[in-house]
């Protein structure tokens, strides 16, 4: 699809719809169901692909594969053959020194791709490293040049920016979008922890979004990623400030998927019902916050205390040190994990000699003591009795109270 083609369909949803939507995709399966949905663009990144196989978003900026042979693989083998009306972008990493850009960009458009986009992109690194990388040549211009040739061999192109000074930039090279990209998304697993307010992102786009209005209204403005991470909250932007689409990546494909997976396997697996405040929906939810941490080991025992529990499994699980996770819970408990396992343990055992006939030593076993000689002792120590004076020393009480209703 051509550039002056795709400007006219982007310029008429906008008119017509208000706003446009791009996904950043990783696989032929979520860009077929994005395109069904109603997807603009797609946006061929390796961090989608990072994002399929379970890791972080940014592990694209990792050395764990290069990007552009990743991109170029997966537009070829898995995007190209059944996405045929959507224009497809190629998330190039403008400083891979293997490439020469401008040959490299004919190539990109030679293969199908409509487009580029600037990632990953410099503009998400700061501070030192930051630094070090513009010295050793790896800098935020290269992408600049690299949507500016794009430009002229007539691609489309997206520029991500976080600043006003990199927005001008991309203009002067003529970038059909400025997408302002706030960071990796929130919610979810494996989504950002610490992400600026909706407010704050607003207050970030009215400068570059002045400017762009002021010096090129043609060009298409847009948002990607932190805070914003669901329809409620981009109305709120679109409200708000000049904004005319949101590019997703987590909130089109690793946000759903984890939602759907971790939903479908708890239904299978508690027989077709789960507890709807279940701790780890805060999570997948975006709504996670240190609190969380203890109701989500509390629930954690209430559905597995007959079997075997590490802490430290849990906090793998939170994405926390055991010792954190060891020292939130004893300050927001009063007691140790292993103390509050043992209390719990019993408290059940303890249910289950006063109501049922069921052996002790299957008792043992159902409160997730495999040694009968350890729960025993255990259980005498914390209650004076053994657990089958215990038994017995109920079922007394049950028939003195029996006598007295007499």
């Amino acid at each position: 699809m051509d550039r002056e083609t795709i400007l006219k369909k982007l310029h008429a949803q906008i008119n017509v719809n208000g706003h446009i939507i791009g996904a950043s995709v990783g696989s032929g399966m979520t860009a077929r169901y994005v395109a069904m949905g109603g997807a603009d663009l797609l946006l061929a990144l390796s961090a989608g692909r990072y994002r399929i196989m379970g890791r972080s978003s940014y592990t694209s900026y990792l050395c764990y594969g290069n990007n552009n042979d990743t991109v170029m693989e997966m537009g070829r083998k898995e995007l190209f053959p059944i996405i045929k009306d959507v224009p497809i972008l190629f998330g190039l990493m403008a400083s891979d020194p293997s490439i020469h850009i401008y040959e490299y960009l004919k190539e990109i458009r030679d293969n199908g791709f409509s487009g580029i986009v600037n990632f990953p992109t410099l503009a998400l690194v700061d501070g030192q490293f930051r630094e070090g990388l513009e010295e050793e040549g790896t800098s935020y211009d290269l992408e600049v040049e690299a949507v500016n040739l794009a430009h002229h061999l007539d691609l489309f192109t997206v520029a991500f920016v976080t600043s006003l000074e990199e927005a001008e930039k991309m203009l002067e090279a003529g970038a059909d979008v400025i997408c302002v990209h706030f960071g990796m998304t929130k919610g979810g697993f494996l989504g950002a922890r610490n992400y600026i307010s909706l407010e704050e992102s607003r207050r970030r786009t009215e400068e570059i979004y002045a400017y762009c209005q002021d010096k090129a209204p043609h060009v298409i403005r847009m948002i990607y990623g932190g805070s914003a991470n669901t329809p409620v909250e981009m109305q709120y932007l679109y409200n708000h400030t000049a904004c005319q689409g949101f590019m997703g990546g987590s909130s089109f494909d690793r946000i759903p998927i984890e939602r759907a997976l971790y939903n479908t396997t708890r239904a299978f697996k508690s027989g077709g019902s789960f507890k709807e405040d279940d701790p780890v929906m805060a999570l997948l939810n975006g709504d996670w916050h240190s609190g969380n941490y203890i109701d989500y080991i509390k629930n954690y025992i209430e559905d597995n205390y007959n079997r075997e529990i590490q802490l430290s499994d849990l906090a793998i699980l939170a994405h926390v040190s055991p010792s954190y996770l060891s020292i939130k819970f004893k300050k927001e408990m009063g007691i140790s994990f292993s103390e509050y396992m043992v209390r719990f343990r019993l408290a059940k055992a303890k249910k289950m000699l006063e109501e049922s006939r069921v052996g002790c030593r299957e008792i043992a076993e159902r409160v997730g003591y495999k040694d009968y000689a350890h729960f025993s002792k255990i259980f005498k120590k914390y209650t004076g009795l053994s657990p089958v004076g215990w038994r017995k020393a109920a079922r007394q009480a049950e028939e003195s109270a029996g006598k007295m209703e007499e």
